[in-house]
């Protein structure tokens, strides 16, 4: 059901808003966060350290397709907002033209590169072919990946954050499910989980496109719709590609830091596999809240309701903070439980590394949430530069971080340290940038 975000009181608007789209990051991780689960419980350490391997790879593309969805979702949400249901629905064509052949360009890299991109961050001989095979069946679902994301920024654009919960709530599970029958019952290995993948993800795909065409066939608009606008797609454009630059160079940065990580041998490897995909977990929800909030403004910015930001910004910080309290107490305290989650029979150096890991960045959730949610409202109102220059101080000080303290005595445990140095430093920035924002009045972009 579409929602306006421009009227109710704020905290209450954005709480109804945002707690499915957690509930649906939470599922979407799920997809990973299984794939490490079997791979790690049913067919041993050295196949957990290639889905965790390869996941670093992966994010490049995610990095793309999120950059679509950001895109697609903050132009969508100021005409959504304006009431000007023409070019919003010029604006979801336009979107779908340019991510359809941004996906296939990188379909076409990934199957033709996958094998020197395993090499080049030093990818163990043990694990190296179980990485392949599981990048190989990764790219092949790249369009499922891409569309999914356009329909729920779609979703979120209009103040629907439910739809796409339930989707990914009913293909989560059936993806675990999937993932132990394709590995237990048919011996399938890593390819097993990566099927299973594919097949869960391009179904729910299918059905959020469906939908959000149906959504829009049901809202009536003036005049006659373009197919493609070259100035939407400008518009698009300016969000889409600093957001893809962003999260790529941040895939990158995770590169090199796996690079780094590889060089301590495959124990090092599973528990960093294992405990990073629950400090994404919890960073990806916090981004996707922010992202919840970007919508919030372009919205209020498409009704000329700048005021209201500011109340959204309390809000957020709010918000996030109580779902860090449990969320760094649970990982701070239970990690090592935790860890056993996507471990069978785990090494000693296996279980030590994921739990340093979770140990010292989980203290700091409180303070890289505050980031994340001032980069919402930076995105919503098109500040591009200001949100990127916070987000590449963050990944470069932690990658060089990363690399120097590798190489003191402090081994792997120094590359965990480098994560709260960089939040830290960028969480200021981006509070600084918000707040210079937030002292004009005057809707800062115009539809």
């Amino acid at each position: 059901m579409n929602k306006d975000l421009t009227t109710g009181k704020p905290e209450q608007v954005l709480w109804q808003f945002c707690l499915p789209l957690f509930g649906s990051i939470i599922f979407q991780q799920l997809y990973n966060i299984a794939d490490s689960l079997v791979a790690g419980k049913f067919i041993g350490e050295n196949a957990l350290a290639a889905v965790g391997n390869s996941y670093e790879i992966t994010l490049i593309f995610i990095a793309f397709a999120f950059g679509c969805n950001i895109g697609c979702s903050v132009v969508v949400s100021m005409f959504f907002g304006a009431r000007d249901y023409r070019k919003m629905k010029t604006a979801v064509s336009t979107a779908m033209i340019a991510t359809g052949t941004v996906c296939l360009i990188l379909m076409l890299t990934g199957l033709m590169f996958c094998t020197q991109l395993l090499k080049l961050i030093h990818t163990p001989g043990e694990v190296f072919a179980d990485s392949k095979l599981y990048l190989d069946i990764y790219m092949w679902g790249l369009p499922f990946v891409f569309f999914y994301n356009i329909s729920t920024g779609i979703f979120s654009a209009m103040g629907d954050s439910r739809t796409p919960f339930f989707f990914l709530a009913a293909s989560s599970c059936t993806n675990i499910a999937m993932d132990i029958w394709f590995v237990t019952g048919f011996h399938m290995g890593v390819a097993g989980v990566a099927w299973a993948t594919f097949i869960c993800q391009g179904v729910s795909c299918v059905l959020a496109v469906a939908f959000v065409l149906r959504r829009l066939n049901g809202i009536r608009a003036e005049g006659r719709q373009k197919l493609f606008s070259g100035e939407i797609f400008l518009r698009f454009a300016r969000v889409a590609v600093p957001s893809i630059l962003q999260q790529s160079f941040i895939s990158i940065g995770n590169i090199v830091i796996q690079g780094v990580i590889n060089g301590f041998g495959p124990g090092v490897m599973a528990g960093y596999s294992a405990a990073i995909k629950l400090n994404n977990l919890v960073i990806t929800s916090f981004t996707t809240l922010g992202n919840g909030i970007s919508n919030y403004t372009a919205q209020n910015l498409g009704a000329k309701k700048p005021a209201r930001i500011r109340e959204g910004f309390k809000a957020g910080l709010k918000m996030v903070w109580l779902l860090s309290l449990p969320l760094a107490g649970a990982y701070f305290f239970f990690g090592q439980n935790l860890l056993g989650l996507f471990m069978n029979t785990p090494s000693a150096e296996a279980v030590s590394s994921g739990r340093m890991l979770l140990r010292i960045v989980s203290p700091f959730y409180f303070v890289v949430s505050a980031k994340l949610v001032a980069d919402g409202i930076l995105r919503g109102a098109s500040l591009m530069n200001r949100f990127m220059i916070a987000t590449f101080t963050d990944l470069i000080i932690r990658v060089v971080l990363a690399i120097l303290l590798s190489k003191t005595s402090l081994g792997a445990t120094g590359i965990w340290c480098a994560w709260p140095v960089g939040w830290t430093i960028a969480t200021v920035l981006s509070i600084s940038f918000y707040r210079q924002m937030s002292r004009s009045d005057s809707p800062i972009i115009q539809i």
